[in-house]
């Protein structure tokens, strides 16, 4: 058993360092040719960020729910959410303690409560079909629609350092549209060697799908997350460490469940009904928080760690 798991353990790592590297790829090379093709530095850097962050979890899913993985596909986006909330933002304002801008503690917020109930009736009957992947997919339409609006709208300095969340475009076009296709052929072989070494895994381990897929893929897949909010976070820039989670769990439920389900229609599987609460509990937890006082200090990210650790231990012992 030694060798073969050791093998695939290699598998899921590689699988993660290709999605890591080809998301960077895809939002730098992305980023250039867009610039090139005239669209706002604030555009890009309110898209770039959150979208590009997410299409490792993208990639994921729609190969785990191809391949029949269902459990994976769902786990991910779950698992992604509550990893994005209780252990990236956790670490992050431990690092960091965030003073959270007006437009976050107003809408944002209070829109991944509302999006994570809606995935909690979508899934009422255990399944998301077409017709509800079509309305997540509109939904974040509608959603990327009003923030630009709204971003025109913001102090003159709120908006330099939302364009500034967009990587520089140094390269020529040809090396963009290169790094842009190189980024996507990575995340594409990733996801697929993720999601085969994570269902070799639950069946090697003696575990579930829906356990790997909470944990290991989740996280994995929630690397660029990280990377992006620590050194957000480090650098001062704390409306950014805390918009990107938000942004990226309004895009895993809208974007990569809807895409998903209009795909390939998905049955709920083993992911519970307490993962599902776990993840809209931390999703109101946060919207209340920040309601009461629009600041983060290292007590909130302490708390928010210490809910990760627990939910993680009950997870490996169910």
């Amino acid at each position: 058993m030694g060798g073969p798991l050791l093998l695939t353990l290699a598998g899921a790592a590689a699988g993660l360092a290709l999605l890591y590297f080809g998301g960077e790829g895809l939002v730098r090379g992305a980023s250039g040719l867009a610039a090139r093709l005239g669209v706002s530095p604030l555009a890009i850097g309110l898209t770039a960020v959150a979208f590009g962050t997410s299409a490792p979890e993208l990639v994921v899913s729609l190969d785990a729910a191809l391949g029949g993985a269902n459990d994976i596909a769902v786990g991910n986006v779950v698992g992604s959410n509550i990893a994005n909330i209780a252990l990236i933002l956790g670490l992050a304002v431990l690092l960091a303690p965030a003073i959270v801008q007006a437009k976050i503690v107003r809408i944002d917020a209070p829109l991944v409560l509302l999006v994570s109930l809606l995935l909690l009736a979508v899934l009422a009957d255990a399944r998301a079909g077409r017709l509800e992947g079509g309305l997540l997919l509109a939904g974040l339409v509608a959603y990327t629609a009003f923030t630009f609006w709204e971003a025109r709208r913001e102090a003159p300095a709120v908006q330099a350092e939302l364009a500034g969340a967009a990587p520089p475009a140094r390269a020529g076009a040809g090396a963009d549209a290169l790094r842009t296709l190189a980024g996507l052929a990575m995340l594409v072989a990733g996801g697929h060697l993720l999601v085969t070494a994570a269902v070799a895994l639950a069946t090697g381990l003696g575990v579930s799908q829906a356990v790997i897929g909470l944990t290991i893929v989740a996280v994995g897949t929630s690397l660029p997350e990280l990377a992006t909010s620590l050194v957000a976070a480090a650098r001062g820039q704390r409306d950014i460490a805390v918009g990107n989670v938000v942004g990226s769990n309004l895009f895993n439920i809208l974007g990569i469940l809807g895409v998903t389900a209009l795909v390939q229609p998905l049955g709920q599987g083993a992911i519970t009904w307490a993962d599902l609460g776990v993840m809209t509990v931390l999703a109101g937890g946060l919207a209340l928080r920040l309601g009461i006082r629009p600041a983060l200090g290292r007590h909130d990210g302490a708390l928010l760690l210490a809910a990760f650790a627990a939910y993680t231990a009950w997870l490996l012992l169910r």
